[in-house]
């Protein structure tokens, strides 16, 4: 919408699109509040957003002509629209939450025709060039199913019907053709002619840094890597709100953890327990005995009474439990720190726990498409019930009132005063000077391309969530999670990493030593490690960004000099769900609308009644002449209903449908929760 035809009157303005300020306008919008929502940003979420790999290209190039311009400011143009007994609380017009930033291309740097000409070596052979084109035409259709549609299920089902559609034609042709004996012998000489060439065509299959610009819209890349319990408070919200009819999931794969120089699965479920190679009979029962002691610990307070002050490693330590299950609950189940008390590493582990087995053997969900698709979707739920948005479009100043210490207006960078009754904001635009402190905690981050798999498997689509304990005293736990291409998060043949941690110096010296640790990392792009080498077993890194993330969670809004109804909502955390993030946003909305309910369920389109459909429900009271007819059509449009049953019982949890569709068949729907 264009700045011009902006009303002049909102119940609440709202600035910054990240998931948070996205929950609370879509929770105002959905009770009648006028709403208007703004972005400085050409994008939507902010520090939640996902990016194709061109455009996280972009928002580099943004990120470092940022650091070089000084913004000046222009007081003269808002100063005019302050009247006698008001004062201007000026905003920030500079994103410093994002610093550090550094990123290293390993991929080679080679044309990509150069690895097409290796082609023609092999293209003679009549099998082999047959599945090259095949496998061209499959790649293909996949990127147009990426780029033009959103149902997932159904681009996954398109392709491996088009490599069926193509390979049946060739099954006609061996069996139809007169000269089937000659092709056959061709064909044995072909296959003893190619066993020696396929090495090469592993090298054909070689990503290049051209090849991951020109399949970059293939990649969405997230600058905050969480994953949802599948029974936390974003899933119920989601729930709640009927807002995950917008949104599809998947659910991870599996967990795992770094140990002694390698990867392991680590036992989460009673199946994975007595089903792990890692532990002794001993352990397992250890294990098993602890877990269900968790599952309901308040009912047993003497258990941990003299621990509830005192670390959780020391509670485990004084369980008889063995250095191996301390790591894999401290880390991988409880996810928590050395220093969490007792109580809290409990709390944890029975949250754990109470997950698994909602939608898969692990307790945890991801968004396909990127984390950015969730405030997008509250976003459109906000849209829907009236609120306006514009991006590229931000608040200059506050106009406030002396005399109550209260918002009143809000002048935007295009000279237009809009008045409101609250107003909410990011932390990132808010200036050190109307801050208590400006000592932050930091995020580290690290974003890598990868060519395969920490912990190759048989299926090769899985998510993996993998825990890195410190690799030294003074280092920190890393959290890592590890997306593959059905996740449409990157290309086929690649896998997106996403590690996290809490900052102790810049991402890079944290981070670093954590991947050399677990990739080959060349010293020369396209390099590639020497025969019989350990790296040679250790996946490739093509392309790796560093970079830290200012941690405001901690802050409340006792931090901030600013008027009552002011409400700033912090950035993401360090923590791996959006938990905090969720109940800011509902605490917000109780203190702007104490007596609404926060997110109501959307009503179902068929539910809802318009004005003019009245006349149209006397509809019986017609003519009796046309009541043969009219019975025969209810009748014919009961047998339709009748035969659509099974859709019809399903449109309701239809949205939660799309949060199961990759998880196990015996996946409960969430609408019964």
């Amino acid at each position: 919408m264009a700045a011009e035809e902006l009303p002049s009157q909102f119940d609440v303005v709202i600035l910054g699109t990240g998931l948070t300020e996205s929950v609370i306008a879509a929770a105002c919008s959905r009770v009648g509040q006028s709403v208007l929502h703004l972005d400085r940003r050409n994008y939507y979420a902010g520090n939640w957003a996902s990016f194709s790999f061109n455009g996280l290209l972009s928002w580099i190039e943004e990120y470092k002509n940022q650091q070089e311009v000084q913004i000046t400011e222009s007081e003269q143009v808002w100063r005019s629209l302050i009247d006698e007994g008001e004062d201007a609380v000026p905003l920030s017009a500079l994103d410093s939450s994002v610093s550090n930033l550094e990123v290293f291309c390993y991929a080679s740097k080679e044309e990509e025709k150069e690895e097409e000409t290796k082609a023609p070596l092999t293209s003679f052979q009549p099998v082999n060039a047959e599945t090259v084109s095949e496998e061209t035409k499959s790649d293909s259709t996949e990127a147009q199913d990426v780029v033009t549609g959103d149902d997932t299920t159904a681009s996954d089902a398109q392709t491996p019907n088009q490599e069926h559609e193509v390979s049946e034609p060739k099954e006609e042709q061996h069996t139809s053709d007169i000269s089937e004996p000659s092709q056959s012998q061709e064909e044995k000489e072909s296959q003893l002619i190619s066993s020696p060439a396929d090495p090469p065509v592993e090298v054909e299959k070689k990503i290049t840094y051209q090849k991951l610009v020109k399949e970059g819209r293939r990649f969405n890349i997230d600058l905050v890597s969480k994953l949802m319990y599948s029974r936390g408070a974003l899933v119920d919200l989601l729930i709640k709100s009927n807002v995950s009819r917008y949104a599809e999931f998947k659910n991870i794969g599996r967990i795992l953890t770094y140990r002694n120089g390698k990867v392991e699965q680590v036992p989460c479920s009673r199946a994975d327990v007595f089903a792990s190679k890692q532990l002794s009979v001993v352990e397992k029962r250890m294990l098993m005995k602890f877990l269900t002691f968790c599952l309901d610990f308040e009912h047993h307070p003497e258990e941990y009474h003299d621990f509830t002050e005192k670390p959780f490693r020391e509670f485990l330590k004084n369980k008889k439990l063995t250095e191996n299950l301390q790591d894999f609950i401290l880390h991988s189940i409880a996810l928590v720190t050395q220093l969490t008390l007792t109580e809290e590493g409990l709390r944890a582990t029975q949250h754990f726990l109470r997950c698994l087995g909602r939608y898969g053997n692990t307790p945890f969900l991801f968004t396909l498409y990127g984390l950015g698709e969730i405030p997008q979707c509250f976003c459109r739920m906000c849209a829907v019930f009236g609120g306006i948005y514009c991006l590229r479009h931000s608040v200059e100043c506050l106009v406030v009132d002396k005399g109550s210490n209260k918002v009143k207006a809000v002048i935007d960078t295009r000279g237009q005063r809009i008045s409101c009754s609250h107003f909410v904001v990011e932390d990132s635009y808010i200036r050190d000077e109307q801050r208590q402190s400006t000592a932050y905690r930091q995020i580290s981050r690290a974003v890598l391309i990868t060519d395969r798999s920490v912990l190759p498997s048989e299926s090769d689509q899985q998510i993996s969530l993998v825990t890195i304990p410190p690799l030294d005293s003074s280092a920190p736990a890393v959290r890592m999670v590890e997306l593959c291409s059905s996740s449409m998060t990157c290309m086929p043949g690649t896998y997106l990493v996403h590690l996290t941690c809490s900052s102790s110096g810049t991402a890079q010296e944290d981070l670093a030593p954590v991947v050399s640790q677990l990739f080959h990392v060349s010293t020369i792009p396209g390099e590639e490690p020497s025969e019989g080498a350990e790296e040679r077993s250790k996946p490739a890194v093509l392309w790796v960004m560093y970079f830290n993330m200012r941690d405001t969670s901690a802050l409340d809004s006792s931090s901030y000099s600013l008027p009552s109804n002011v409400h700033v909502c912090t950035g993401p955390d360090s923590s791996l769900c959006s938990d905090h993030s969720i109940k800011l946003a509902e605490s917000v909305f109780h203190h702007i609308l104490p007596d609404e309910e926060f997110c109501p369920p959307a009503p179902n389109p068929e539910d809802i009644i318009y004005d003019g459909d009245a006349p149209q429900a006397e509809g019986p009271s017609f003519d009796q002449s046309t009541n043969s007819e009219a019975d025969k059509s209810q009748a014919e449009e009961e047998g339709a209903s009748h035969e659509k049953s099974p859709s019809t019982e399903s449109s309701e949890p239809a949205e939660m449908d799309r949060v199961t569709q990759q998880a196990p068949p015996d996946t409960t729907p969430p609408s019964e929760e």
